[in-house]
């Protein structure tokens, strides 16, 4: 994150705390801008990147059968608090032209997404869309079950609740048998 944006969000962050009635300069919140600015680069970096483009693709023989990697763990900040939502992803496709992409790409393609504020139900199709745009596949299924802070720690206050989304495409969205394989295949 550039230095310029870096100073606007401590400044900002300052007049937060002012606003609330706390005093910036105290001894215990004296860094406490600076923290939140470089908190801000990290968790918010898919903003300032380049687009991903980190897929290893390879030669393989299934042209036909599911490839799941379930439980990545991910946070996300939500578009409409700045809170955190948190959770697990659940992405599958089916591959198309023998190729295959390397197991570790999903949990980065799915960290990639989730630095950008958000809602879980956008976050669901982005994952989905950004596979379809750079593997050759013949469906996508992914599923998010997340718990937002905005739910538990304010609002209606309901600790420990969770959210599920779910997003199809291709032969997951038009064969209900793949679906269902999926949907068994994470619970």
């Amino acid at each position: 994150m550039e230095l310029e944006k870096k100073e606007i969000i401590e400044n900002a962050v300052t007049q937060i705390l002012e606003a609330i009635g706390e005093n910036p300069n105290r001894e215990g919140l004296k860094n406490t801008p600076k923290r939140v600015a470089k908190m801000y680069a990290e968790i918010f970096s898919s903003l300032e990147g380049p687009e991903f483009d980190d897929y290893a693709l390879f030669d393989s023989r299934n042209d036909e059968d599911m490839v799941l990697v379930k439980d990545i763990q991910f946070y996300s900040m939500c578009e409409h608090h700045l809170l955190p939502f948190f959770g697990k992803a659940h992405v599958a496709y089916i591959p198309d032209g023998n190729k295959v992409l390397g197991l570790s790409k999903l949990p980065r393609l799915v960290e990639y997404c989730a630095k950008r504020p958000s809602v879980q139900e956008d976050l669901t199709i982005m994952i989905a869309e950004q596979l379809i745009k750079h593997v050759p596949v013949k469906g996508v299924a992914v599923s998010i079950e997340a718990e937002h802070m905005c739910m538990t720690m304010r609002g209606v206050k309901t600790p420990h609740s969770s959210t599920k989304t779910f997003h199809y495409t291709g032969i997951f969205k038009e064969d209900r048998e793949w679906k269902n394989d999926f949907l068994k295949a994470i619970n």
